[in-house]
C-alpha cells in the first residue's frame, strides 16, 4: 500500500458495514479518505476508533448516491479541494426483499437499482473525469457479490427480488470499465470484490438473527481484501475476487 500514501480515496456507503471497514484501513494504511454517505454523522463517529495522528485524514461528505445531481455537486468538491482522486471504492448498496412479480413494489426495484446500478455508475464517472485530469495511476473497486455470479434462492425462501440482478450488472460493468479504461490510454485498474455472506447492516433485523448461525465474514475481511487488490503492482490488476467464510454451503 505504499504506493497509495497520502493518496486520495471515496468510499461510498462509508457510515457503517463494509464501507466504515475499508475507509478505516484505508486511513490506517495512510491514505486521505472521504467517505460519503447520507449518514454523516456515522463517518465522523469512525474518528473514535483512529489514533489522534490519523483523524484529520478521515473526512465526511454528504451524498445520496441515488441522485446523480448530488454525486456531481459532490465530486467536483473533492476533486479541487483535495486536488485529484486517486481511488474509488463503490460499496454503497441495498437489499430489499420482495418479489418481482408482487404489485406495489416499484419504488423498492428502482430504490435497488438506483443503488447499486445507476449510482455505482455515475460515481464511477465522476472519479474518472479526475483520474482523467491528474493522470496518475488509479484504482476503482466495486464492491460486488457472490450473487452477482449466481442466483441463490430456493421456492421456500422469500425472493431477494432485483438484488442479484442488481448484482450481475456490477459483473458486467467491471469488464466494461476495464475496456473502456484500457481505451482511455490512463493508467486506472477496476477490480471487482465478490464476498459471501457478510454481517452488516444491509439485512432487516429478523434476517440477521437468523444469518447469525451461518458462516457469515466480517466487515473487516472484505475490507482487507480490498487491501490487497490495491496493494498489487502496477503491472497486475485482480480483476475478480471472490471471498466467502469457510463452510459457507452456497
Amino acid at each position: 500500500m505504499e504506493q497509495w500514501k497520502n493518496r486520495v480515496a471515496i468510499v461510498t456507503g462509508a457510515s457503517s458495514g463494509i464501507g466504515a471497514a475499508i475507509a478505516k484501513d484505508l486511513v490506517k494504511a495512510g491514505m486521505i479518505t472521504i467517505g460519503l454517505a447520507r449518514r454523516v454523522e456515522r463517518i465522523e463517529a469512525l474518528k473514535n476508533d483512529l489514533s489522534p495522528e490519523l483523524i484529520h485524514n478521515l473526512h465526511a461528505f454528504k451524498c445520496d448516491i441515488t441522485k446523480e445531481e448530488e454525486i456531481v455537486s459532490v465530486f467536483a468538491r473533492i476533486h479541487e479541494k483535495f486536488n485529484g482522486i486517486d481511488v474509488l471504492v463503490n460499496n454503497a448498496g441495498v437489499y430489499r426483499d420482495t418479489a418481482l412479480i408482487d404489485k406495489d413494489n416499484s419504488d423498492i426495484i428502482r430504490e435497488v437499482m438506483d443503488t447499486n446500478v445507476m449510482g455505482l455508475v455515475f460515481c464511477t464517472r465522476e472519479a474518472f473525469k479526475s483520474m482523467e485530469k491528474h493522470g496518475r495511476n488509479s484504482h476503482v473497486v466495486h464492491i460486488n457479490s457472490i450473487a452477482g455470479h449466481q442466483v441463490y434462492c430456493n421456492i421456500e425462501q422469500p425472493s431477494i427480488n432485483i438484488y442479484p440482478p442488481s448484482k450481475y450488472a456490477v459483473t458486467a460493468i467491471t469488464e466494461i470499465h476495464r475496456q473502456e479504461f484500457i481505451r482511455s490510454k490512463r493508467h486506472i485498474k477496476v477490480t471487482s470484490v465478490s464476498p459471501g455472506l457478510v454481517k452488516t447492516e444491509i439485512f432487516i433485523p429478523e434476517h440477521r438473527e437468523m444469518l447469525s448461525k451461518l458462516p457469515i465474514l466480517e466487515p473487516e475481511d472484505v475490507s482487507q481484501s480490498v487491501l490487497y487488490v490495491l496493494g498489487t503492482p502496477p503491472h497486475v490488476q485482480v480483476h475478480e475476487l471472490t471471498i466467502k467464510p469457510f463452510g459457507e454451503s452456497y
